[in-house]
């Protein structure tokens, strides 16, 4: 892994640039930032290799009326990674981490039905013997995560890179698409999809290909799916490769009245990634991310412990990410 001082505002500007259009031709990135093509498909082979930085289609399932759940699962210490890699091998899981000495796995899950929901977890989970515990959280309202990335929280954005790279689809003014119904999608929609999973950069030569539409038609679906919001192209990476080495989870539980204003105002916080309203013993999730443990500790001092209405606070440190979105992190360590 390379350390984090040998990456340079040009990889920062391309990481900006990735997140606002993953799919933005290598040409396109160049002329907006000053370079040579040559020198962007040079960089992105290295941000790739060292800070692994992977373009990936995600499914926002918040709009896809999905039920998204967190589980915390108390597991065998000798068992908490095969029943973490069993959980990441299911198409309908897209975060899964090993917290608290290896002993709890946490693990997202998104369901279309409550078939589905019974299935894992009235299921398949309390059938597992090396798992001790489960409790699951429904995550009712999402106040920051999904396709609103951490990276660059706390900076002004770059107005004229924003104009200059924000897809044509999402800027053209018109009329949003109606929002997608996971049910509703046809076979092409859902090939398309599937591609984007495992590769958000994919040509529509090879959307068309596996959809069996054609490239104007399979680029038409490609808009109508980004443009409704149900699906999103993330660029996601190695936080620790830039110095963020400490990831948790806070399990907040906040006065009922203050909910709503704690979880907006732990959104705005440059440390958290993601805040959810949850069910549960506590009542809000976040996942924070910071460049060690003091200043994991300063963060729940200085920031968390400052609002109005939280009432308790329960911190897991994330020991390894065995899962993140749709593809699994291949046994490498890493918070």
């Amino acid at each position: 892994m390379a350390e984090h001082h040998t990456f340079d505002d040009l990889d920062f500007q391309l990481l900006h640039a990735f997140q606002i259009d993953g799919r933005a031709s290598f040409s396109r990135i160049a002329t907006v930032l000053g370079v040579s093509d040559q020198t962007v498909a040079r960089r992105f082979r290295r941000l790739t290799a060292e800070m692994e930085l992977r373009i990936v289609g995600v499914r926002d399932s918040e709009l896809l009326g999905q039920d998204t759940w967190m589980l915390r699962l108390r597991v065998k210490p000798d068992a908490a990674d095969a029943v973490a890699r069993a959980l990441a091998r299911r198409s309908d899981t897209s975060w899964i981490g090993l917290t608290s000495a290896g002993t709890e796995i946490v693990c997202t899950t998104s369901f279309s039905s409550a078939g589905e929901h019974e299935e894992l977890i009235l299921g398949k989970l309390p059938r597992t013997p090396s798992i001790t515990d489960i409790r699951a959280h429904q995550l009712l309202h999402r106040f920051f995560g999904g396709p609103n990335g951490w990276f660059g929280k706390d900076a002004v954005p770059d107005a004229a890179l924003v104009a200059a790279l924000t897809p044509a689809w999402a800027a053209d003014g018109g009329e949003p698409a109606e929002p997608l119904d996971r049910a509703s999608l046809d076979p092409a929609g859902e090939a398309i999809l599937r591609t984007l999973e495992r590769d958000g950069r994919a040509p529509v030569a090879d959307l068309a290909r596996n959809s069996g539409l054609s490239e104007t038609a399979a680029r038409r679906r490609l808009d109508q799916l980004l443009r409704s919001g149900g699906v999103y192209i993330d660029a996601e990476f190695s936080t620790e490769a830039i110095g963020y080495t400490s990831h948790a989870i806070l399990w907040v539980t906040a006065e009922p009245r203050a909910l709503d204003a704690v979880g907006r105002a732990l959104a705005r916080q440059p440390e958290v990634a993601a805040v959810f309203a949850t069910t549960g013993e506590s009542n809000l999730t976040a996942v924070v991310i910071c460049r060690g443990v003091a200043e994991v500790y300063r963060y729940l001092n200085d920031s968390v412990g400052r609002l109005d209405g939280v009432q308790r606070v329960e911190v897991s440190p994330v020991l390894r990410r065995i899962k993140q979105l749709t593809y699994e992190d291949g046994g490498r360590r890493r918070p």
